[in-house]
């Protein structure tokens, strides 16, 4: 069994890394392999709209914008299982988590076939450090393209500085007990 973590800010040292780690932590000790991915350290450019509106991602269900995103947006399909953690910005995700999941959008809602995403659970995490605002609106964001991209929407967990050591813990959790629904399908 398979488990992304895709992490989705500059900072190795914050809120989002520990809530990577913590992700990490829980899903290999429910004995997942586990792949960590940060979007800060690969090039993946905003969508283009291109065409009309649309360009292959439509009905080919892939980018032309070439860069890093091709690869990562096709090695998901061998993962059985997601965690999702972005830093809170402005009330909402991250630029490199937008930039990221625009074009997961864009290329796997209009498949007719199943997604890369359909029916696998994921975790969505908004660690909203310094105000400790905007994790509602932005775990709110990520529920809408869950339900485009047909991912079975595991939990959704808004961290905060102060709420830091009970929800590392309640990430741990959630992310053994994703591992051992996985294991019960």
């Amino acid at each position: 069994m398979k488990i992304m973590i895709i992490t989705a800010s500059p900072n190795k040292d914050g809120l989002t890394a520990a809530c990577g780690n913590a992700a990490r932590f829980g899903t290999e000790a429910a004995g997942a392999k586990t792949q960590i991915v940060n979007l800060n350290e690969l090039k993946v450019g905003n969508c283009q709209a291109c065409g009309n509106g649309w360009g292959p991602c439509f009905d080919k269900h892939q980018c032309q914008v070439l860069d890093d995103f091709q690869s990562l947006h096709n090695s998901v399909e061998d993962f059985d299982g997601f965690v999702f953690v972005t830093p809170v910005y402005w009330g909402d995700i991250s630029e490199s988590a937008k930039a990221f999941l625009d074009r997961v959008r864009r290329c796997e809602a209009w498949k007719k076939e199943a997604t890369y995403f359909q029916n696998k659970p994921f975790i969505a995490v908004a660690a909203a450090g310094g105000s400790g605002n905007g994790a509602m609106t932005t775990l709110t964001n990520i529920e809408r393209l869950l339900v485009h991209i047909k991912a079975d929407r595991f939990d959704y967990i808004g961290i905060t500085k102060k709420s830091r050591e009970y929800k590392i813990k309640t990430i741990i959790e959630a992310s053994k007990a994703m591992v051992e629904h996985i294991k019960e399908k």
